[in-house]
């Protein structure tokens, strides 16, 4: 995905910023996956909750 984004913008200015930009998108996809809207993903993230395993089953 990384790669996917330097050849969009051209590069990284600083490999922290590759590194920023790999964690943000890994826990974009990894929500996603559990079924999580991306904006309220951000929301949980900002707000320091973390969505239990059974997220979306409502158990």
């Amino acid at each position: 995905m990384a790669k996917v984004k330097q050849k969009i913008s051209g590069c990284f200015r600083r490999q922290r910023y590759a590194h920023a930009y790999c964690r943000i998108s890994s826990y974009l996809q990894t929500m996603a996956n559990k079924g999580v809207n991306p904006l309220v993903a951000i929301q949980l993230a900002l707000v320091d909750e973390i969505p239990c395993a059974d997220f979306n089953r409502g158990e």
